[in-house]
């Protein structure tokens, strides 16, 4: 079975056109593609082992299974204007950055975006960007931003939305040198939305049982 690529997913030539030619060059054998559809589904398992190795680290501490990936990343296969931009180091999948619609999420933020003027339909969602931690620092962060934003224009959307975890910076776990992504997000364009905190709920690493986290939503018009 094949799967043509969709019209409004950004394409590996403008993947690769993006990564030569705006950003400075990445080392040997590292590559972008976008995935959807069959080839997406080829690469499911990678992509869920990827994210709960990241996650698992600080500031999120997600205990996460297998089973529960495949199950959350199956809404890529079946949405036609998702897109999920992988990082390959040779065959390795290394990192990889999602967007999707914001009103697919509607249920959970609703409430955040309640005082604001700006319907959901004006939004397009960046869910995640998870990268392992020896390729961080080459410009990767910045590409998966870059393709994000592409593919909220090539849909029409006047937004990229994105939330971020709140944890306290006296919580046990956190490690001394830790430096947070603000910064970097902030030059990107982006910031916190005041008083738009969304919530949800996983298990943390060592813990028996979920516990609910304040997530803060980021937004920038683009």
């Amino acid at each position: 079975m094949t799967n043509a690529p969709l019209h409004s997913a950004p394409t590996d030539a403008d993947v690769n056109a993006m990564a030569r030619d705006q950003r400075p060059a990445l080392p040997d054998g590292i590559t972008l593609r976008s995935l959807q559809g069959a080839e997406l589904e080829q690469y499911l398992d990678a992509v869920a082992a990827l994210r709960i190795a990241v996650f698992r680290d600080w500031p999120y501490l997600y205990d996460g299974t297998l089973a529960f990936e495949r199950d959350y990343l199956q809404s890529y296969l079946d949405n036609k204007d998702a897109v999920l931009v992988a990082a390959f180091d040779g065959d390795r999948l290394i990192g990889a950055s999602t967007s999707t619609p914001m009103e697919v999420h509607a249920e959970a933020f609703a409430a955040p975006f309640a005082t604001l003027d700006l319907p959901l339909t004006r939004i397009l969602y960046g869910v995640e960007s998870v990268l392992l931690h020896a390729y961080r620092g080459l410009g990767l962060g910045h590409r998966f931003f870059d393709l994000r934003e592409i593919h909220a224009r090539s849909l029409g959307r006047s937004h990229i939305a994105f939330c971020a975890i709140c944890r306290p910076d006296n919580h046990p776990a956190c490690p001394h040198d830790y430096r947070g992504p603000d910064a970097f997000w902030r030059k990107r364009g982006y910031a916190p939305v005041p008083g738009a905190v969304a919530t949800f709920a996983w298990r943390d690493v060592g813990d028996v049982a979920e516990s609910e986290k304040p997530l803060e939503l980021w937004l920038r018009a683009l």
